[in-house]
């Protein structure tokens, strides 16, 4: 198993299907970098040179691809920012509904959760009540 900044990539995959194991690169981003790189995309990640690996790690930090703990980093931070300054997305993240406009009367079960069914509550006098009738 290769290694790419300090992320193991399946060794038996094209190249080009193992770049997307590192969080933050997705297909795009990989054609990008095996350009700039001069990394032919159908080679197994197993058979690539030493050469071929440093010039992958090389072309992700020349192009400022934000991967793994930056990225989650800045995302969340995102979040926080949001919800501190109490704006309409921040307020939804904060009570986990949806945040880009779908409607939540019915669906949403991602974003609530599992649905709380409310039971009905009898009052104490109420069996009294149905004993005099």
């Amino acid at each position: 198993m290769p290694r790419i900044l300090g992320i193991d990539i399946p060794g038996d995959k094209r190249i080009e299907a193992s770049l997307p194991y590192i969080y933050g690169i997705g297909p795009s981003n990989t054609k990008k970098v095996l350009e700039a790189a001069n990394v032919d995309p159908n080679i197994r990640a197993k058979d690539l040179a030493p050469e071929q690996l440093n010039a992958i790690i090389h072309a992700i930090s020349a192009q400022k691809i934000l991967i793994e703990g930056d990225l989650r980093r800045d995302l969340q931070q995102n979040l926080k920012r949001l919800q501190a300054i109490n704006c309409y997305r921040g307020i939804r993240h904060r009570r986990g509904l949806p945040v880009r406009g779908q409607r939540t009367q019915t669906n949403a079960r991602t974003r609530k959760g599992p649905r709380k069914t409310v039971g009905v509550q009898r009052a104490k006098e109420a069996p009294a009540a149905a004993k005099k009738a």
